[in-house]
């Protein structure tokens, strides 16, 4: 198990500290909201020059702004609707030169059965087949880079594993939060199966839990639903700051300590210990199956075609 000497309530600068990316680059997906916002402001902080990837360009330039009024960083913008493989073809294509840094942050929880024009569940499209078919996109610039890979899934991977014989619920009926669940079991297993895949390219892929944060990624899920699971899975939901949440992603993406490792998961800027009955902590095993994640890449293929 690797342990990092931080904690839960670490914040982004703190484990950033004496860290100096000056001529990495690196792409922040949902870098406009939530903790992407913190996310893309420590890394453009430390030197790095960073995109931040988002649907809606006008928050994005907004947020932009906001970064480079806090520390005089410029941050670039950049579109990308991960629900749209179009959008994701097109990020791919007008993106130059080498990768460092790929966090893989934006996502959707929980809404009301929604789906992409091609039929595909819009958690599973959006959490999962988007960021895959952006980073298998970007290898050629991740190789360049010898890149970390970093997927921000989440302990919701407790509630599904991914049901492949009906991944876009059109048999069984849709509950938001398995389909939450089985798309964020997909960020693991994509880390497990892309690290197994690209580690000969100098490329580490790992996948982590932020921890509970209060940001706009909750705007499906009412007050209530949020208290019921609150009381449901107890202490291990306590709020985190967008500074505290946004420190994970921050070490895994940066941290000599995790150079050359990949294919684990985090949290609280911790290697997760194993899932036990009736904790809402740590990784379950359907997360880390390889067959299972050998499964789901094939599958993606096939469903981006």
């Amino acid at each position: 198990m690797i342990e990092t000497g931080f904690s839960a309530t670490s914040t982004a600068d703190e484990v950033i500290a004496g860290i100096d990316l000056a001529g990495k680059r690196a792409v922040v997906t949902g870098g406009a909201s939530g903790i992407g916002i913190e996310t893309a402001r420590v890394l453009a902080g430390a030197s790095a020059e960073v995109t931040i990837a988002v649907r809606n360009v006008d928050a994005g330039q907004e947020t932009a702004e906001q970064i480079h009024a806090a520390n005089g960083a410029k941050v670039q913008v950049a579109e990308l609707d991960l629900a749209s493989p179009a959008s994701v073809r097109a990020f791919v294509a007008n993106w130059d030169g080498p990768l460092h840094i790929l966090i893989n942050n934006a996502g959707v929880m929980a809404p009301p059965l929604t789906r992409t024009p091609e039929g595909w569940e819009l958690q599973f499209a959006t959490n999962h087949l988007g960021h895959f078919g952006l980073a298998t996109g970007l290898y050629p610039a991740l190789a360049a880079g010898h890149a970390r890979v970093v997927s921000v899934a989440s302990s919701g991977h407790l509630f599904s594993p991914v049901v492949f014989e009906d991944i876009h619920f059109t048999t069984r009926e849709y509950q938001p939060w398995v389909g939450y669940g089985q798309s964020k079991t997909a960020n693991i297993l994509f880390a497990v199966e892309a690290n197994k895949r690209w580690a000969d390219a100098g490329i580490t892929v790992n996948s982590l839990h932020p921890g509970s944060i209060a940001t706009n990624l909750q705007r499906h899920v009412s007050q209530a639903e949020i208290d019921r699971m609150r009381k449901e899975v107890g202490a291990s939901m306590l709020r985190k700051t967008p500074a505290q949440g946004a420190s994970t992603s921050i070490l895994v993406a940066t941290s000599p300590l995790l150079t050359g490792i990949g294919g684990k998961y985090f949290e609280d800027c911790n290697e997760a210990a194993p899932n036990q009955p009736g904790a809402f902590t740590g990784v379950a095993p359907h997360a880390l199956d390889p067959e299972a994640a050998e499964r789901l890449w094939k599958v993606s293929l096939d469903t981006l075609g």
